[in-house]
C-alpha cells in the first residue's frame, strides 16, 4: 500500500508541475481540465488493472499491458517537459536570489515563466508522447523482413544457398488483433525457406494463450520442417501457480501444443538435416540466461549425438549464453540463432549509420548479426510484444539468412 501511495503522489506531482507549462503556453481553462482528465483517467486504469482487475494467472494480460504503455506515454511526456521546467525553475530562482541581495528592492521574487521556452518543453516532449502512441497503435505490427547471406569455408556443398526462416518471442498473449498476425504469418510462407527455425517464448506465461492462435501458426511451412526451442517465459516461471503439478502441466501441455502446431521441438537435443550425402547438425539447447534467468540448457547434453567436425547451427534462446559458454565451448558452432533481448521494443536504427537501443546497456550482443571467434550469432528483435504493448524504431521481425559456401580462392 505505501508503494501506491508514493507512486501517486509522484505521479500527481508531475502532473501539476507541468499543469504549470499548460497554463504559461494557454489561457483557455478546457485545455487544463482535458489534460488533468486524461492524466487521471490513465492513472485510475493503471490502478484498476494492477489492483482489483487482476486476471488470475495472467500478470501480463492485454489491458494490463495497455494500462502500462499509456501510463509510460504520459510518465515520458510529463518527464521531458519537466527536465526544461526545472532548468528554467533554476534559472529563475538565482535570478530571485540576485535581486534580493544586490538588486535595489531588495525583494526576492521569481521572474515570470518563458512561454517560447514552455513552447518548446511541451513541443519536444510531444515527440515521444506520439511515438509512445504510434508504437501501440501501428508499430508494434509492423513486421519487416530482415536478410542476411553469412558464408562458411566449411558449409557442406549441399547447402550453399540453404536459406532459414527465423523467428522469435512470439509472446501470443500480447496479441489483440488477428488479421495482424494472420498477414505476418503469410508473410513468413512467402519466404519459401527451407527451414523455419522459433527460438523460444511462444507465450507470456501459460500454453492456453497459444490456443487462439494455433491454428494460425500451423500454417507455418517449409519443405525440410519447423523447429523450436523453449525461451524463459514458456516455462511459467513468472506467475503464481496452486501447485508445482500444475506448472508442470501447463509446461507439458505447451510441449505439446508446439508438436500440434508442427514444430519439432529440440529439448537439449539434436537434429540432423540431410541433403543427398552432405548434413547440417541442428542444436536445440533449453533457456539458458544469465544472472537469475532460468538455466535449463545443457549444451554438453544437447551436442551428444553430433560430431566436433559436423557444421552445426544452434538454438539457444538468450544471447548471453553464446556470449558466456558458446562461444568458448570446444565444439565450433557455426551460427547461433537466439532472440530475448526484443530490442527493448524502443530504439533508433538507420542502417549503415546508427543502431542504439537503451537494451545494449544489459546486452552486449542485443540485435542482429555478430562475429566472435569465426561464429556468429543472429538476435532476433521478436515476432511479438511484452510489457509495453508496442514498438518503437525496433520492429519487429522476420530473419531471412542465406547460407553460402565460401570459395577458398
Amino acid at each position: 500500500m505505501l508503494r501506491w501511495i508514493i507512486f501517486i503522489a509522484f505521479y500527481l506531482a508531475l502532473g501539476i508541475y507541468v499543469l504549470q507549462a499548460l497554463k504559461t503556453v494557454t489561457r483557455y481553462p478546457w485545455v487544463y481540465f482535458a489534460y488533468m482528465g486524461i492524466s487521471l483517467i490513465v492513472l485510475l486504469n493503471f490502478i484498476y488493472q494492477f489492483t482489483w482487475g487482476e486476471e488470475t494467472g495472467r500478470v501480463l494480460s492485454v489491458a494490463k499491458s495497455y494500462a502500462f504503455g499509456f501510463l509510460l506515454t504520459m510518465i515520458t511526456f510529463k518527464l521531458i517537459t519537466i527536465i526544461f521546467l526545472f532548468s528554467e525553475d533554476i534559472f529563475r530562482f538565482l535570478s530571485g536570489a540576485y535581486h534580493r541581495f544586490f538588486g535595489g528592492t531588495k525583494e526576492f521574487s521569481l521572474p515570470e515563466r518563458r512561454r517560447f521556452l514552455s513552447m518548446i518543453a511541451m513541443g519536444i516532449a510531444a515527440i515521444p508522447f506520439g511515438a509512445l502512441l504510434y508504437g501501440m497503435y501501428r508499430g508494434k505490427y509492423n513486421f519487416k523482413v530482415l536478410n542476411y547471406n553469412l558464408e562458411f569455408e566449411d558449409l557442406p556443398d549441399a547447402f550453399d544457398g540453404y536459406q532459414i526462416t527465423q523467428i522469435s518471442d512470439v509472446h501470443s498473449g500480447s496479441f489483440d488483433n488477428r488479421e495482424k498476425i494472420e498477414y505476418a504469418i503469410d508473410l513468413i510462407n512467402e519466404q519459401q525457406s527451407d527451414v523455419i527455425l522459433f527460438t523460444g517464448d511462444m507465450v507470456n506465461n501459460k500454453a492456453e494463450e497459444m490456443y487462439p492462435w494455433k491454428e494460425t501458426f500451423s500454417r507455418l511451412d517449409a519443405k525440410d520442417g519447423k523447429y523450436s526451442i523453449l525461451g524463459n517465459h514458456d516455462y511459467g516461471d513468472y506467475v503464481t501457480w496452486d501447485t508445482e503439478e500444475l506448472k508442470s502441466e501447463n509446461l507439458e501441455n505447451l510441449k505439446d501444443l508446439q508438436k500440434e502446431i508442427g514444430f519439432d521441438l529440440l529439448l537439449n537435443e539434436s537434429r540432423y538435416l540431410q541433403k543427398g550425402e552432405d548434413k547440417i547438425a541442428l542444436v536445440g539447447v533449453e533457456n539458458w540466461g544469465r544472472g537469475g534467468f532460468k538455466k535449463a540448457g545443457d549444451l554438453s547434453k544437447a551436442a551428444e549425438s553430433i560430431a566436433k567436425d559436423d557444421f552445426k547451427i544452434l538454438m539457444s534462446h538468450d544471447p548471453s549464453h553464446w556470449e558466456d559458454k558458446v562461444i568458448e565451448d570446444d565444439y565450433h558452432y557455426h551460427l547461433t540463432l537466439s532472440g530475448h533481448t526484443h530490442g527493448m521494443q524502443f530504439g533508433i536504427e538507420i542502417p549503415g549509420w546508427i543502431k542504439w537501443s537503451p537494451v545494449k546497456w544489459r546486452y552486449k550482443y542485443w540485435a542482429g548479426i555478430y562475429k566472435e571467434m569465426g561464429q556468429y550469432i543472429n538476435v532476433n528483435r521478436g515476432f511479438g510484444f511484452l510489457g509495453y504493448p508496442g514498438r518503437v524504431g525496433i520492429w519487429p521481425e522476420i530473419t531471412v539468412i542465406t547460407l553460402k559456401k565460401r570459395s577458398l580462392t
